[in-house]
């Protein structure tokens, strides 16, 4: 997912540069912006439950048994790395939006 919206935004912005915007174009470009908006929403979600079984492990851990911060630890990589994750999906997707805005000036409905 990284590298595909990565070359998409890419080749966007090598539109914009090119001023060649025509309506499929922009319709296209909001079309991808839904679809990267539901990814988003779900990574959103996965993040918060990987954080609600982190801590909910931690309290388990805390008053129940060590053995759980293993558990723990592997919770809490997952999370960080869905939340760099999420980051940067959250930073395309606003991104994205100014890339909209662009074409649709460049186009003259703006």
């Amino acid at each position: 997912m990284y590298s595909y919206m990565k070359n998409y935004i890419k080749n966007i912005d090598e539109l914009i540069k090119s001023k060649k915007i025509n309506n499929s174009i922009i319709e296209e470009h909001l079309n991808k912006i839904k679809f990267f908006q539901h990814e988003r929403l779900i990574h959103l979600l996965v993040t918060l439950f990987f954080a609600i079984f982190l801590f909910i492990f931690l309290a388990f851990a805390f008053f129940v048994s060590p053995l759980c911060y293993i558990i723990v630890l592997i919770l809490m990589i997952c999370l960080i790395l869905y939340i760099l994750h999420y980051y940067f999906l959250e930073n395309s997707v606003q991104y994205m939006y100014k890339q909209y805005d662009e074409l649709k000036k460049i186009k003259g409905d703006l």
